[in-house]
């Protein structure tokens, strides 16, 4: 079944993996989902979020953020430091660390973990989403509620590994590998998503790292 894209609405072309299912690669946006049939339940998700185990005491766990921290998010944020992790996750590694050694005011939130919507009505210095995106069904309203929580001149920082734009290396990328993951992004479709919701990229790594702000 070919599909539109979930971002930009264009024409999709069909990825079929022998093992992992079906994928509609956008062919203007590059924006690439897992098909619906091939989602796993929320109690298989929940099950599969249970078997990480990170972390603050972990070290390598929060040189992985910090890296993040350094590279997403402390050269292109202001002075202000009230923040929002969306998907923080079983142990919110990222927020503690945001507060513990940056001086940041954290609100978090989980689908699973930390239900309580604190941040609703609130807008943000900054806005965090690490390793979430990779989960989101239909991302374009979760872009839209980032904006929504952005101050004027705020930073959103995203974390996600981003696909290999060939078909024959993401059929052997180990990212699909992780059930849970069905949707997967380039730096291009990104640019795609900050048009559409009023932000513009400033930075990206090219590999997991892309930073956007909000324009007044």
């Amino acid at each position: 079944m070919y599909l539109n894209c979930g971002i930009c609405n264009s024409e999709t072309i069909l990825i079929k993996h022998p093992k992992f299912g079906d994928y509609h690669k956008c062919k203007k946006c590059e924006f690439i989902s897992k098909d619906e049939n091939d989602h796993v339940s929320v109690e298989e998700e929940f099950r599969i979020y249970e078997c990480h185990n990170n972390s603050i005491e972990d070290s390598r766990y929060v040189a992985f953020f910090k890296n993040f921290i350094e590279g997403a998010v402390i050269k292109y944020a202001g002075d202000g430091k009230k923040a929002f992790d969306f998907g923080s996750g079983p142990s919110p590694v990222l927020a503690q660390i945001l507060e513990r050694d940056y001086g940041y005011e954290m609100d978090i939130y989980d689908l699973f973990y930390a239900k309580e919507k604190t941040h609703i009505g609130k807008t943000y210095d900054l806005v965090t989403s690490t390793e979430v995106v990779e989960h989101l069904k239909n991302p374009m309203p979760h872009f839209e509620n980032f904006a929504k929580w952005m101050k004027d001149d705020a930073v959103l920082a995203i974390m996600t590994l981003f696909h290999p734009n060939e078909e024959s290396r993401f059929l052997s990328w180990h990212y699909i590998r992780d059930s849970t993951h069905i949707s997967f992004y380039t730096p291009k479709t990104f640019e795609y998503i900050a048009k559409k919701v009023g932000l513009k990229v400033i930075n990206t790594d090219n590999k997991r790292h892309i930073t956007f702000v909000k324009e007044r």
